[in-house]
């Protein structure tokens, strides 16, 4: 198994050379074919307006947007060709979900950069996070927009709690776990009475990852009164991962989001990439 379409967002943030970093890097690990997206916006004027300054002034937003765009195709383009990668990129109009929906689930691996949360965009930049995690059906990797990536899935953190969800992302995430120096499994307040851990919480998980290779370490956790989503990126500092592994909102997405959760705590707090299925 591994991935063999890589799909990346393209934009002129000063978050996309670390994201393209990340994308080149897997895309010559796994000699992947790289897709790059690029999203096109063209603001539209309401028909009850008439005003023909409006009108010119979104004409002109939309010519900005068109110039913006095919300036990252191009930065995309020589990227490539400099890193001597297979690869294209396409333009896609409309709204992100379209990069998940359309495009996304014919790719492997989904890359975008987490929401800056300094910026003054960033409610909305979470929403489309959110928006591509429920509607791609693949695991999106998301990259912190601060710092540096120096490297990437040499020691993995896979957060365990024997969801649906977590199931998913374990399995999306086995060509780099195959291939990890080290995989350490948490596993955070398994109920005594739960039968999808097993009998001995972590066990079976670290059975299935053996029997695909993977070196795999088993740490439980209790975290009574802590934040699981604060616990796991403690436990990530003290064992120096440098990727997370986990799955999204096991609960509803609005009742996750009212009272908080590990998939909330990871998209505003990240402090290495994150690998994420839903």
């Amino acid at each position: 198994m591994a991935y063999k379409t890589i799909l990346v967002h393209v934009d002129n943030s000063p978050q996309w050379p670390g994201r393209f970093e990340v994308a080149a890097r897997l895309a010559a690990e796994f000699e992947a074919h790289l897709v790059g997206i690029c999203l096109l916006r063209r603001p539209e004027l309401p028909g009850y307006i008439r005003s023909a300054e409006i009108a010119e002034m979104l004409a002109q937003r939309a010519r900005d947007a068109e110039d913006k765009v095919k300036a990252s195709r191009q930065m995309l383009l020589d990227r490539l060709s400099q890193e001597g990668l297979s690869g294209e990129c396409r333009v896609v109009e409309g709204e992100v979900e379209e990069l998940a929906s359309v495009h996304g689930r014919y790719a492997d691996l989904l890359i975008v950069s987490q929401a800056d949360v300094n910026a003054p965009n960033s409610s909305a930049a979470m929403d489309e996070i959110q928006s591509v995690i429920f509607a791609a059906g693949r695991p999106l990797l998301l990259v912190p927009y601060a710092g540096k990536v120096k490297t990437l899935g040499k020691n993995i953190f896979v957060a365990w709690n024997a969801s649906r969800e977590a199931t998913r992302a374990v399995t999306d995430a086995l060509p780099l776990l195959q291939r990890a120096g080290k995989v350490t499994v948490m596993v955070v307040r398994p109920r005594a009475d739960s039968r999808a851990h097993g009998d001995v919480p972590g066990a079976d998980i670290a059975a299935y990852l053996a029997r695909h290779g993977v070196k795999v370490d088993v740490m439980a956790e209790e975290g009574e009164g802590i934040d699981v989503g604060e616990l796991m990126l403690s436990r990530v500092a003290d064992l120096g991962s440098d990727l997370i592994v986990m799955g999204a909102y096991s609960h509803s997405r609005l009742r996750q989001w009212i009272l908080g959760g590990a998939t909330r705590t990871m998209l505003e707090s990240m402090t290495v990439p994150v690998l994420m299925s839903h």
